[in-house]
């Protein structure tokens, strides 16, 4: 498993995707990982947070195309993010890409380097963001993401944060997060719990009432003709034959 999970550090115990020569693909077993690191961190009363992060370039390319996630299995990995009774920081050093912008709209918070970069590819490969809509559709700005989900055009930090999808960025992703840190481990336990619940609880509703139709249509379009050309285009790094 491309996972490394780290002990609590003063509370805040770091999960680190861990596969620079995919780009953190979200593959079948780092999205069980995931889950089960999360699970644990739930359960575990020396955690008062969890921070997600990455080694490499990229925080997440998306879905591995050579060994994707069943879409169920990413729709609970963005609920548990969400529900979790624990705050989840994402710390963003690199590029973002399709359903990496999915963790990062599922986490609390999100900081990020000033360099990194972002885009919704998944038009360009012959499919929709439709599973990682859950979490981005309720906190995102929608006339950016109206651009950015159609053109899948990339776009820098600065438009990051504008949009919502981030909270943070700057030249140092660690002073950055560090008052966030900070002020986690001095809020208690029980209140931040309370407080995480109010702040999610529309994201949840949009789980609770589209997962099973967006799940459907993440299959659907997966196996439809132009995914097969999109992921072999990409594959074989070439422009897919609809460009024009």
């Amino acid at each position: 498993m491309t996972l490394t999970v780290h002990p609590p550090a003063r509370g805040i115990t770091t999960l680190t995707l861990d596969s620079p020569p995919t780009r953190n693909a979200l593959s079948a077993a780092l999205v069980t990982g995931l889950t089960e690191a999360l699970t644990a961190a739930g359960r575990d009363d020396g955690v008062r947070a969890v921070v997600l992060t990455h080694t490499g370039s990229t925080f997440s390319a998306g879905a591995d195309l050579r060994d994707p996630p069943d879409p169920k299995a990413l729709v609970a990995l963005l609920r548990k993010i969400v529900a979790l009774p624990k705050p989840v920081v994402a710390r963003v050093t690199g590029h973002v890409r399709a359903g990496g912008l999915g963790l990062l709209a599922a986490c609390d918070i999100a900081v990020a380097a000033g360099t990194s970069t972002y885009a919704f590819t998944e038009v360009r490969i012959g499919v929709a963001p439709a599973v990682i809509s859950l979490p981005v559709l309720p906190r995102a700005d929608p006339r950016a993401l109206a651009r950015h989900c159609l053109t899948g055009e990339r776009f820098d930090a600065a438009e990051a944060v504008r949009t919502g999808l981030i909270t943070a960025a700057g030249d140092d992703v660690d002073a950055v997060l560090e008052p966030v840190l900070d002020g986690l481990r001095r809020a208690a336990p029980g209140a931040l719990a309370e407080t995480k619940r109010l702040l999610t609880a529309r994201v949840l509703e949009t789980f609770d009432r589209d997962a099973a139709e967006l799940t459907a249509l993440t299959a659907r379009l997966f196996a439809a003709a132009d995914a097969r050309e999109g992921m072999t285009a990409f594959l074989e790094r070439r422009d897919p034959a609809w460009v024009l």
